[in-house]
């Protein structure tokens, strides 16, 4: 094989210097760069085959020669005259045929190589002429076996990741019904005040009925026995009619008050102890998320805190809902008992570009700056044991992730802390 190469010079770039590009090498002989590409293919790693129509090998470089000992152990001292020798299946008929008509082929060749094993084989054939085929032959059985394991892998870590999802879903729960727990108490006292005075309306209620229907009775004895306006005046004030008229709508506007109130609470409270039954992502008002959190819980907080509320507008934000109420009562929750007598809460929310941004600040005793970066560390807690499971965080943190946003804390101890959660209002795709 003989390969002239011949540089000539545009027109007119005599004299011309060139800096930024590198002169170019001195041309190589047709003979020296002959015997340079015969070294480039002996050193190459893949089997390289040079053979012609009838499959006759008119050259094989030194890795063709340890590819024939792979696929024929047995037989190490066979001639190789022809592709067959190497393995009777490395090379058939409907591959050439194909290699002729297109101009290369590639494709993996499975081979028993004895002994019940078997070599993979990637080859690539082409056509040098019109009676010369190259062929390259790569082994990949390493790769093949890599690839299975990868495979395996995946499939055990993807049952694990179920798992792990499962037992995550499980503590999630557990913790927001163990939280409901704690707040049981004050939700009772919450529910039995309204019911209390509903209790007390409508037995009030019933005695003023009575009055009336007595009052009525009353009415009809005196016009049918004919007495005058005199008489129907004593009744009117004996019975104190003026006062009834006006306490009746009064009581049945506090009862139907407290009845809301009651059927509120419950609502929250069934909406907060939810279990999300699918992961479909809805439109939801994060205010009303607030709103409906700070019912469940005010008993946990009235006796102790002012809640300062400042409400920005807010678009509906992609989310699950019953897990974000969740955050907002585990923040709430810690930042009321982190107020000793008796403090301020604050709850603003803001649009920042295209996330919202949810701010709940205390003015308690702060947390110190060694405790600072392991507040959203599992089961680390600084409260005393048996008074939390140091999930709250933790799990807060998780959900926020899982909503692809951000949850920052920032204290001063003695001053207070301030906690900033950003969620995007939709979820990327």
């Amino acid at each position: 094989m003989t390969i002239d190469i011949a540089f000539q010079p545009p027109a007119g770039a005599a004299g011309i210097a060139t800096p930024f590009a590198p002169p170019l090498p001195a041309p190589v002989a047709g003979d020296a760069m002959e015997a340079h590409l015969r070294a480039l293919v002996d050193a190459a790693p893949a089997a390289t085959l040079l053979f012609d129509a009838g499959q006759r090998v008119h050259y094989a470089n030194p890795a063709a020669r340890v590819l024939a000992r792979l696929c024929g152990p047995d037989q190490p001292d066979r001639p190789l005259a022809v592709v067959g020798d190497w393995h009777p299946d490395l090379l058939n008929s409907g591959a050439l045929h194909l290699c002729s008509l297109h101009g290369s082929w590639s494709g993996e060749v499975i081979l028993g190589v004895g002994r019940g094993q078997h070599k993979i084989l990637l080859v690539h054939l082409s056509r040098i002429g019109p009676e010369l085929f190259g062929m390259t032959v790569r082994d990949i059985t390493q790769d093949s076996v890599r690839e299975s394991e990868l495979h395996a892998r995946n499939a055990e870590l993807e049952v694990a990741y179920a798992k792990l999802q499962g037992a995550q879903e499980q503590v999630m729960q557990s913790e927001k019904l163990a939280s409901i727990g704690q707040l049981a108490a004050g939700v009772a006292h919450e529910i039995n005040n309204p019911i209390g005075y509903v209790n007390s309306n409508l037995s009030t209620l019933q005695r003023y009925i009575s009055q009336l229907f007595s009052a009525i009775q009353s009415y009809e004895a005196a016009l049918a026995e004919g007495a005058g306006a005199a008489a129907t005046e004593a009744i009117r004030q004996k019975l104190d009619l003026d006062f009834l008229v006006g306490d009746v709508p009064q009581l049945l506007s506090e009862s139907r008050e407290g009845i809301d109130r009651v059927c509120k609470i419950v609502r929250d409270l069934k909406d907060f102890a939810r279990k999300e039954r699918s992961e479909d992502w809805v439109k939801s008002d994060l205010h009303r998320g607030l709103d409906s959190t700070l019912n469940i819980i005010w008993n946990e907080l009235k006796y102790k805190a002012q809640i300062v509320k400042t409400f920005g507008e807010l678009p509906l934000v992609e989310c699950l809902p019953s897990e974000l109420n969740q955050v907002f009562m585990n923040v709430l929750m810690n930042a009321g008992q982190a107020i000793k007598d008796q403090g301020i809460i604050t709850v603003t929310t803001s649009v920042a570009g295209d996330r919202v941004r949810i701010d709940i600040g205390d003015d308690g005793e702060g947390i110190p700056a060694d405790v600072l970066p392991r507040v959203f560390d599992p089961f680390y807690t600084t409260k005393p044991v048996g008074s939390g499971t140091g999930l709250g965080l933790a799990i807060s943190y998780g959900i926020v992730s899982k909503h692809h946003g951000t949850i920052d804390i920032s204290s001063t101890p003695g001053h207070g802390t301030l906690l900033r959660i950003e969620l995007p209002i939709a979820q990327p795709r």
